[in-house]
């Protein structure tokens, strides 16, 4: 195995689920590069220095500009770590956006903006980035940040805590993108690619809107550095036996 660093990249990465994940993993163990991307290279690079600032940083931090719903974005992003790593080692496919149902129902362009960010984004950067994972000297891991209220098992239990949730769009992207990641794992699972869907739970983001109410989901929302430790520990080989299967901190969800 390499001895170089574990190159990890984030999409999403300048605030909630991803940016916490970026600062769990920089914080653990001096092994890991992890890239920060976002739409705007400005806050990649805010997001960077916040983690710096902050202190206990053992790992290396760099900051790339990856807007998944922008073929050219996405092919820049692919061939600059190309060129600069060389290989990738564990792909995070982060970046997503919620909208609440409208009252008066939603427009064509909120369900296409929903469905291009969670959806076509996350194909779109795995199709970019796949062959950067399969050139790894380690053990790479491609991971798809999806929701419980994806699960169409869960959706459709009348006793399930998520059956009465409404974000009607949301929910379908999440559907759809669990099915990207069953197809993924297919692809990649005889070419030593691990992949999983990962469900982050209720933590603190910004996917709900802008307000502190929104944030934290009134107040019910936890620390997103929690779901930062879930996927460290799938990234470091703790939950392998659920290898392309939809994963939460606690166990397995149905699809």
């Amino acid at each position: 195995m390499s001895s170089s660093p574990t190159t990890v990249l984030i999409t999403g990465a300048n605030s909630g689920i991803g940016f916490a994940t970026a600062q769990v993993l920089v914080s653990a163990s001096q092994t890991y590069h992890v890239i920060l991307a976002s739409r705007s290279l400005e806050k990649a690079q805010s997001g960077v220095e916040q983690i710096r600032s902050a202190g206990d940083v053992r790992g290396q931090l760099s900051a790339i500009q990856l807007d998944v719903t922008d073929p050219v974005s996405i092919s820049a992003a692919a061939e600059k770590i190309a060129t600069e790593f060389g290989s990738l080692d564990v792909l995070i496919n982060n970046a997503g956006v919620a909208e609440p149902d409208p009252a008066a129902g939603y427009s064509q362009t909120v369900i296409q903006n929903i469905l291009m960010t969670n959806v076509a984004g996350p194909t779109l950067v795995a199709q970019a980035f796949n062959n950067l994972l399969l050139k790894s000297e380690k053990n790479p891991y491609s991971l798809f940040i999806s929701s419980g209220l994806g699960s169409l098992a869960m959706a459709a239990d009348p006793a399930n805590r998520v059956y009465p949730v409404a974000y009607d769009v949301y929910r379908m992207s999440k559907a759809a993108l669990d099915m990207l990641v069953v197809q993924q794992s297919k692809h990649l699972k005889d070419k030593g690619v691990k992949v999983f869907a990962v469900c982050p739970g209720l933590v603190r983001s910004h996917l709900r809107g802008k307000t502190e109410t929104d944030i934290s989901a009134s107040g019910a929302a936890g620390d997103p550095k929690v779901s930062g430790q879930t996927i460290r520990d799938i990234i470091e080989g703790r939950r392998d036996a659920d290898v392309g299967k939809f994963v939460h901190k606690d166990g397995v969800y149905p699809w």
